[in-house]
């Protein structure tokens, strides 16, 4: 079990790594402050300071959340497995979802969840009262953490749109242009508050926090930090501003740079002195109560743990080992970057791709809001909310619009106050012993910033507060299920010994493979699939060479999704038809996505070319009038199967492969000529398309004579005629297309004209 839980140590690490990852680097990569491997190696320097001075935190796997010595050596050893199996398992559920928790939590309800149900266990085979329970559970600090949860979210996201309001009111968006003294204040009030930050979460996790020093009269450091905070924060103030105006004036430097550098540090050695214990405090209490039963001599179900309750010290090497794991997991895990960029998504001034649909409750929250504000219109005077709305207006950057994806989710001034807010708050609440999640906090804070300075505008309102809600919902259910699955998991352990650890570590060790090989194939798949770039060119001409790459892309990916479709059909392939309905749904929203960008492109255009913009979005309905074709019948054939119908007869799967045959080497032409930008080719191929039109009306009249005389299934009827017309539909949609492209290349030369029969 010892060699197991340090296996599970380090696994946590990773796990626990790229979860909380986004607490500290949310700001600096979001603003762009500084380069990324700079502020990698910030962090890392973070992350291995606080390992160090994390000691002091240990306890709180020791006795927190129960009383030790309530629970024999053995129990102890089953509840400590337990919380340690559920902890990797669920942090790495919502790692690959991309979604980020709060470790604290997540350790906290599993030590809560697999200790009620030991107790549980005990007091049902000693024929005990139930409601004795709370004799081993350590109540006052569950109802702490419970009452934190609610706090954090809702203070850190009031307090950080407040202070992001205030800051946007007094410095705007062209900050660059105010009075140097002015960055120089902001600069000693942020630096001076993350300064107080580090040494409170620094200092409190040490050897020697609480060692009375003749020279602070006989208080201890951490006593002195709280006693005189006014006094320390105070002159940090006037150090940091008087050193802040130097730097401006004298060395150039860029004050909110410095504040983002010097906030990263803070975050990442606060998250690993607080949230180390998180991983590693579990593995190490165990450790500790093995060298104590060890030297005891007693049967290990008769040693009571009752010197867990007594302060023991964490080796420091055990603690520098667990920081270079952390900072290994910060420069090589793939999932860290995906916590981070769900963070900074949802954050982000400028447009991106919305990651989260719209619910009712998003929606009824946004008119609400939008409410409010109107009615707050009418009582603001004019002349003030002007005013307010001038200090708000974002500078118009002048820059090519193939450089807007490039621009950061938010300026400097912004990332300054997400750090500076979370440090003041995480601060506050250690001064007060008030356990806050710094997941919590530093998300909220990002969020409340976001709403303040009008980043969540009409055009993303609904899908920022969705997303919002959801990763909200997230932590709540993290508690709930930490909860029920650590008690689960103990009382297998418990009644099926050795042979229940077994299991369940082969089946966690399954199910992180599996986790981790999935996310790998779905990362390289992403990579790997032809993507559509979306038009920059600003001439009717250019337009046509960039779109052509789409074009071969769309016309590739009909093909396959097309005779996939046919395919699973004919093998009944359930898993085959579902990939393939996903694959259709996917081109279909990609395609959604360059017609939501029709704004920018025409915006983008030159006054000679204004025709560019009939061309570009003529294509893009086409585009969609083949991706909604392709969507249906990838639809319906999995609907067929999936509720398990009659399997299309031989006869009618013979017909759609000859048609899906026909369509092939007409998809392969198509694509060879757009790959090579052969556009002359384009009359070649629309003078063979009337020979498959008139096979598939064909193949409609054969199914009407088989209807009326031997066909017995309304279903494959149903189904076969669907997808007969909807493959008349793509082949009118691709054709529109084909004959757009090349009236366009050359209008000297007259397409090949269609006659589509009527049906």
């Amino acid at each position: 079990m010892i060699v197991a839980l340090v296996a599970l140590a380090i696994a946590d690490l990773v796990v626990g790594v790229s979860n909380d990852a986004v607490n500290f680097l949310n700001s600096a990569i979001g603003s762009k402050a500084i380069s990324f491997k700079t502020i990698m190696i910030v962090a890392s320097l973070g992350i291995g300071f606080g390992a160090i001075f994390s000691s002091g935190m240990m306890e709180v796997a020791r006795k927190g959340i129960f009383n030790p010595g309530e629970f024999y050596f053995d129990e102890i050893m089953f509840i400590f497995m337990a919380v340690m199996i559920t902890d990797i398992l669920l942090l790495d559920f919502f790692n690959t979802l991309g979604m980020p928790t709060s470790t604290t939590v997540s350790i906290v309800f599993e030590l809560l969840g697999a200790a009620v149900a030991m107790a549980l266990i005990k007091i049902g085979a000693d024929s005990g009262n139930f409601s004795d329970v709370v004799n081993y559970i350590n109540t006052n600090k569950a109802t702490e953490i419970i009452i934190g949860i609610l706090l954090s979210v809702v203070v850190a996201f009031s307090i950080g749109a407040i202070v992001q309001w205030l800051s946007r009111l007094l410095l705007t968006f062209n900050y660059g242009k105010k009075p140097k003294w002015v960055g120089a204040l902001f600069g000693g009030l942020a630096l001076a508050a993350i300064t107080y930050f580090i040494l409170m979460k620094g200092i409190k996790g040490t050897a020697f926090a609480n060692e009375n020093l003749a020279s602070l009269d006989g208080q201890t450091i951490k006593d002195f930090l709280e006693s005189y905070w006014f006094v320390i924060s105070g002159t940090s103030f006037v150090f940091w501003s008087i050193l802040s105006y130097v730097l401006v004036e004298f060395f150039k430097t860029n004050i909110y740079k410095l504040i983002i550098g010097v906030g990263t540090f803070a975050l990442a050695l606060a998250f690993a002195g607080n949230d180390l214990v998180n991983f590693i405090g579990v593995p190490i209490a165990a450790w500790q109560s093995y060298e104590a039963w060890l030297i005891s001599g007693v049967d290990p179900s008769e040693f009571s743990m009752e010197i867990l309750a007594s302060k023991v010290p964490t080796p420091t090497l055990m603690l520098l080992f667990a920081g270079i794991i952390m900072i290994a997991t910060l420069w090589f895990s793939n999932k860290a970057k995906g916590v981070v960029k769900t963070s900074i998504d949802l954050s982000s001034q400028s447009e991106t791709k919305e990651r989260f649909q719209p619910n009712f409750l998003s929606r009824g929250l946004v008119r609400a809001s939008i409410a409010i504000a109107q009615y707050t219109g009418t009582i603001i005077p004019k002349p003030w909310k002007a005013s307010i709305d001038k200090q708000f207006e974002k500078p118009v950057i002048a820059l090519s619009k193939d450089k807007v994806h490039e621009l950061p989710a938010f300026d400097l001034v912004r990332a300054a106050v997400n750090l500076m807010v979370a440090g003041i708050l995480i601060s506050i609440a250690t001064s007060y012993k008030l356990p806050l999640s710094t997941t919590y906090v530093t998300f909220m804070v990002a969020m409340g910033s976001s709403l303040a300075d009008r980043a969540w505008g009409a055009e993303s309102a609904v899908y920022r507060v969705a997303g919002v809600l959801n990763v909200i919902g997230g932590w709540f259910m993290t508690a709930i299920i930490a909860f029920i699955a650590s008690g689960a998991i103990l009382s297998l352990i418990s009644f099926g010994k050795g042979a229940a650890i077994a299991i369940l570590l082969f089946v966690a060790i399954l199910l992180l493979a599996r986790n981790y090989i999935n996310y790998n194939k779905k990362s390289k798949e992403i990579k790997e699939e032809d993507q559509l770039q979306r038009a920059e060119s600003s001439s009717i001409q250019g337009v046509i060479e960039e779109s052509a790459t789409n074009i071969s892309t769309v016309i590739k990916r009909t093909n396959k999704i097309y005779t996939n479709a046919i395919n699973g059909l004919a093998t009944q392939d359930l898993n085959l038809l579902k990939k393939n309905k996903k694959q259709g749904a996917k081109l279909s929203d990609e395609i959604d996505g360059l017609r939501d960008h029709i704004f920018y492109f025409i915006k983008n255009l030159d006054e000679a070319s204004v025709g560019a913009s009939n061309f570009y979005i003529n294509a893009l309905a086409h585009l969609t009038d083949i991706s909604q074709s392709l969507e249906y019948i990838g639809k319906v054939s999995h609907k067929h199967v999936y509720n398990n119908h009659k399997k299309l007869k031989y006869n009618q799967i013979k017909e759609l492969k000859e048609i899906d045959h026909k369509l092939d080497e007409i998809f392969t032409k198509t694509q060879k000529a757009f790959d090579a930008h052969s556009f002359e080719q384009i009359g070649e191929i629309l003078g063979g398309k009337q020979e498959l039109f008139d096979l598939v009306s064909q193949k409609i009249a054969k199914q009407i004579a088989r209807t009326r005389t031997e066909e017995s299934s309304p279903k494959n009827t149903t189904l076969y005629f669907s997808i007969l017309l909807e493959t008349k539909d793509l082949l009118t949609s691709t054709t529109n297309l084909l004959e757009q492209y090349y009236q366009e290349h050359d209008s000297s030369i007259p397409p090949a004209k269609l006659t589509i029969p009527e049906e």
